[in-house]
């Protein structure tokens, strides 16, 4: 059996049989090839609009493999690919005839609660490092969907219920290991490698494949305050400008999101309210439970809501609780703004566009970041958006391939409209993968700086499958 495989200039090169068989038996994990049986279950990754075929996966054991595969790739010029979880909106782990580095199944998190510090593996999920964690009662301040990879969230930036406390996620990191383009096995932290491990600190997988992340823990909970108030849209417009005025003096233990789209079947809102055009506060407290309470008071006073779930749980679990919503197999597309404030103005483009979602799936949500977050300096991460307070994207999400032209067209036209409000920077792993344009916009006034180290460390740009750092001057 024979293979053939994409090259970085587009072309393609044959493996036969003798080769392939060569480099199979040079890793430990599975090869998987076009037409065996686990093909298809292999590439397929969260966002069901991305319907592309490798020439090769190679599901690896560990970063041995990783380097066999980065020897077979500068042997031949191949189109690399790397996945974590697979849930990036873009896709950028598939390539038609490129060589998959799949380190899906490297999934396994340590904790050692003495140093609280965790060391978790490329392929493991949010969900992985939250249960490993609360079992110590720590957390690594992460994203909100449990399935959400911890390496592609963390190359990227990382934020979430935690982050007004504790920084994103690349501010609790203290040092990876990687593989790099030319084989290279190294350790990258503040004080070895400094300028690589400042680059792969919002700077996404342009720099190597990183095959163990090392994190600082936090005390946390193990329960923690955590709720949903929902309020009827009519009540949006009063609701969402108290929001405003409520979370720009907030203690840093208290997070609270806006979520617009159509109430889904939650058992705690009445029957008649599902399916309606409605405004949900998510929110956590991370801290004392009586503290919280006294500090969400106000906000649950707002209008008349139609219903709430709030109470200590475990953080765990609150983790999990939008899951449901973001389950595999959906199409999906993103579009993203970065705000420093939210203007009369903005809100109002915001309501008009939440009074016709294209779909019952698609929503709006704005994060209120600050805090921590905002204490770092912008030049020290390559992740440069420490003066945003707030991040909206707008999530359009479908089932249909029928209804893509209608609701991509919706958010592209949403996204237009609130631009004149935004700051015109984008979060990196909110960018869908024709924002290819935006780049620059993800890294701002960094961006000479990681073309610089793209250069010395990825000379070639043989990973190009991301949102692209080409190598610089």
């Amino acid at each position: 059996m024979s293979v053939t495989l994409t090259t970085l200039s587009g072309g393609s090169v044959s493996l036969d049989a003798d080769a392939l068989a060569s480099f199979t038996g040079s890793v430990r994990g599975a090869v998987v090839a076009p037409g065996d049986a686990a093909y298809d279950e292999t590439r397929t990754i969260w966002n069901a609009m991305i319907d592309r075929k490798p020439g090769l996966i190679v599901r690896c054991s560990g970063a041995a493999d990783v380097q066999a595969c980065l020897r077979l790739a500068r042997q031949h010029d191949l189109l690399v690919s790397v996945r974590g979880a697979g849930h990036n909106i873009a896709g950028s782990s598939l390539s038609d005839g490129g060589l998959l580095i799949d380190l899906s199944l490297l999934r396994e998190v340590r904790v050692d609660p003495a140093n609280r510090t965790v060391t978790a593996g490329p392929g493991a999920t949010l969900g992985d490092v939250d249960h490993e964690t609360a079992a110590h009662g720590l957390a690594v301040p992460v994203g909100i969907n449990s399935t959400t990879g911890i390496a592609g969230l963390t190359l990227g930036g990382g934020f979430g219920w935690l982050s007004r406390k504790y920084g994103l996620t690349i501010d609790s990191l203290q040092s990876v290991d990687m593989v790099l383009a030319d084989g290279t096995f190294l350790t990258a932290h503040e004080g070895d490698h400094a300028d690589l491990f400042w680059a792969v600190r919002g700077g996404g997988g342009n720099f190597g494949v990183v095959t163990s992340f090392t994190f600082k823990a936090h005390p946390v909970g193990p329960e923690l305050l955590c709720g949903l108030v929902v309020h009827k849209q009519s009540d949006a417009p009063d609701v969402l400008r108290r929001y405003r005025e409520f979370t720009a003096s907030a203690p840093d233990e208290l997070t609270v999101w806006a979520v617009l789209r159509k109430a889904p079947p939650l058992p705690f809102l009445p029957e008649d309210v599902h399916g309606t055009d409605v405004l949900v506060l998510a929110f956590v407290y991370s801290g004392d439970v009586a503290k919280g309470t006294e500090a969400v008071a106000p906000m649950r006073g707002y209008g008349t809501p139609v219903g709430e779930h709030v109470g200590p749980m475990p953080f765990a679990a609150f983790q999990q609780a939008f899951d449901p919503l973001l389950t595999p197999g959906a199409r999906n597309y993103w579009k993203s703004h970065n705000f420093r404030e939210l203007s009369d103005e903005c809100l109002d483009t915001v309501l008009r566009y939440a009074g016709s979602v294209p779909s019952d799936q698609s929503e709006i949500f704005i994060a209120a970041l600050g805090g921590q977050v905002n204490r770092v300096d912008a030049g020290a991460t390559a992740y440069a958006h420490r003066d945003v307070e707030f991040v909206m994207n707008v999530h359009t999400r479908w089932d249909g391939a029928g209804d893509d032209d209608r609701c991509v067209a919706w958010a592209r036209e949403f996204f237009d409209a609130a631009a004149p409000y935004a700051t015109g920077g984008v979060y990196v792993n909110f960018m869908p993968e024709d924002e290819t344009g935006r780049t620059a916009s993800a890294y701002g006034p960094n961006m000479e700086r990681l073309a610089r180290i793209k250069k010395h460390y990825d000379p070639e740009n043989r990973f190009r499958r991301n949102q692209n750092i080409t190598p610089g001057s």
